[in-house]
């Protein structure tokens, strides 16, 4: 991953922040770069569907996990009702990100904590 990192406050990241991010980095049009991001996750979408994982190093990997019909309780009315199998898609972050975020957030915790003066 290159560009710098940094912690910023907001609800969720939509396709089209990361259209215009991406845009703003690579000089591309919108346009261009929605074409691209959107090629890139229809790949994705098309390696699940052939049952192959997807894994990008460095980052993680997208694979398919099936879940078996399993009985749950309704909260409400205490009913139990049945949950049939299915498939879903699931994504493990690699060791290098999971680093790689847990080194930003220490040293933004670090940045953020007032110095203390032992007594000096």
């Amino acid at each position: 991953m290159s560009g710098e990192l940094t912690m910023v406050e907001k609800a969720n990241i939509t396709k089209k922040d990361i259209v215009e991010d991406i845009s703003l980095r690579t000089g591309l049009t919108q346009v261009e770069t929605k074409t691209i991001v959107e090629c890139f996750l229809d790949s994705l979408v098309k390696g699940l569907l052939q049952g192959n994982n997807i894994e990008i190093r460095g980052f993680g990997r997208f694979k398919l996990k099936e879940r078996k019909q399993r009985s749950a309780r309704n909260p409400r009315t205490g009913e139990t009702v049945v949950i049939s199998a299915g498939t879903k898609p699931v994504f493990e972050a690699s060791k290098d990100l999971i680093k790689s975020l847990n080194d930003i957030l220490v040293a933004a915790e670090a940045a953020a904590s007032p110095v203390e003066n032992n007594g000096k």
